[in-house]
């Protein structure tokens, strides 16, 4: 008679497990990057008024772009490099001085943008010191070291740090911020909280690599490894982080911090899935080479769970809309309710393109296909971004990013069924149907 399995055991192995602990580790970093700040919106919303609060996401959008110029998509190219070359420590330092010579040669470009945004942009040009605060902010979280953690799947550690460096922020924003012209001071202290994590990132990164100065061989190397995922994040870009900046530019900030009181709530619910989705970036990169049928067994699964925690966030959202606006932004955001009602389709759109796109054809090499869908979204985001936003404000906005997150979505998914590489109907090389071409194997 066989023995029932023990339950402790198995939830001793589970709790133990490396993917877990991973998952647990960044969904403390996701908490000190959007609950964290979802917890000053309240505050925030009330002390500086609508306007105000338009003001701050205006520039907050701005710094976003900067984040993501310099950051260079390194996240998800330097993190793929890492999780290829675990174990040996000579390329890991070659892949570090090459990422980082890259991002301080980027750095250089982006503060002579925000040098020229100081002239071009009006509210800028009436408040320069929200713009070097929002850069300030921008450049020290572009150079994280999480990418680097992830690929050697060990974030306990950083997590933690950037968990407590974070809240340490927040703690300072309720202190210091007391009036509308503090506005500066809410960019800042974000900044000055992800400078302490940034430095204990290095620090514990180049106890275990030895340090290499960055040459223009290492540099060049980075910069053409990234260039993909660069092009990638600037395209996602164009409908997610920056949508602020955008509506910014064709309507009064009021609007404007309707719309990003909406999105705040939106983006921190969207934000319980990237623990699961950046864990298992480094993990299906491996096994992707190591064994497809595994590979395809993990996607499957991720697939399934991600799209019915997506559908049941979104779900969450559009009930309770105007309860969340009331309580986390207050009776004046009333016009944000329809506004979170839109983007409440984006948990269950993001939650499967998530794991389509950077979770299986970045792994599977299909760089220019998934680029190719993301710039055109980015186009599609714009357009209808120019004609919805002037007439429909805030609402406008929502619509454009939906619309362009569902054709992600969609062309994701069709462009693997065209391949037969679809993680729902894909089979393994040994069960291939005749005539299929294995160059994508």
């Amino acid at each position: 008679m066989s023995s029932n399995p023990n339950p402790t055991k198995h939830l001793r192995w589970l709790a133990g497990h490396t993917i877990v602990q991973n998952i647990v580790a960044l969904s403390a970093a996701q908490i000190a990057t959007y609950m964290f700040p979802l917890i000053t919106v309240p505050y925030l919303a009330r002390v500086l008024g609508v306007a105000g609060w338009g003001v701050v996401a205006f520039a907050q959008a701005f710094g976003a772009y900067l984040t993501l110029v310099v950051e260079y998509g390194f996240s998800l190219s330097g993190t793929r490099e890492v999780a290829r070359h675990v174990g040996n420590e000579e390329k890991l330092a070659e892949i570090m001085a090459g990422v980082q010579g890259a991002r301080v040669l980027i750095m250089v470009g982006a503060i002579v943008v925000a040098f020229a945004a100081r002239w071009v942009v009006p509210i800028f040009r009436a408040q320069p010191d929200l713009l070097w605060a929002a850069t300030f902010s921008a450049l020290v979280q572009a150079l994280s070291m999480m990418w680097y953690f992830q690929g050697v799947e060990r974030m306990k550690l950083v997590a933690s740090l950037d968990f407590m460096a974070k809240a340490l922020a927040t703690v300072g924003i309720f202190i210091i911020v007391r009036v509308p012209t503090d506005d500066w001071k809410v960019l800042m202290l974000q900044g000055l909280g992800a400078s302490i994590s940034l430095v204990a990132g290095f620090a514990v990164a180049y106890r275990e690599v030895p340090f290499r100065m960055p040459t223009w061989s290492t540099t060049w190397e980075a910069l053409h490894m990234g260039w993909s995922m660069f092009l990638f994040r600037t395209s996602v870009s164009l409908y997610t982080v920056g949508n602020a900046f955008i509506l910014g530019l064709f309507v009064p900030p009021q609007f404007v911090g309707f719309y990003a009181g909406a999105e705040k709530i939106s983006r921190a619910v969207l934000s319980l899935l990237n623990p699961v989705n950046r864990t298992l970036f480094p993990r299906l990169s491996r096994l992707i080479r190591e064994s497809r049928a595994r590979a395809v067994r993990l996607a499957r699964i991720s697939l399934i769970v991600t799209g019915l925690g997506g559908a049941a966030m979104g779900i969450m959202i559009l009930i309770f809309a105007p309860l969340l606006v009331r309580i986390i932004l207050g009776h004046a955001y009333a016009p944000a309710v329809p506004v979170l009602r839109v983007l409440a389709l984006l948990p269950p759109l993001i939650a499967l393109s998530g794991i389509l796109g950077i979770q299986w054809m970045v792994p599977l090499g299909l760089d220019k296909a998934f680029n190719s869908i993301i710039v055109i979204a980015g186009v599609v985001n714009m357009g209808l971004a120019v004609v919805l936003a002037p007439s429909m404000k805030a609402e406008g906005m929502a619509w454009a990013v939906v619309s362009a997150e569902a054709f992600v979505t969609l062309a994701m998914f069709f462009h693997l069924r065209w391949r037969r590489l679809d993680p729902i109907s894909y089979a393994p090389v040994a069960s291939l149907q005749p005539g299929y071409s294995k160059t994508c194997e």
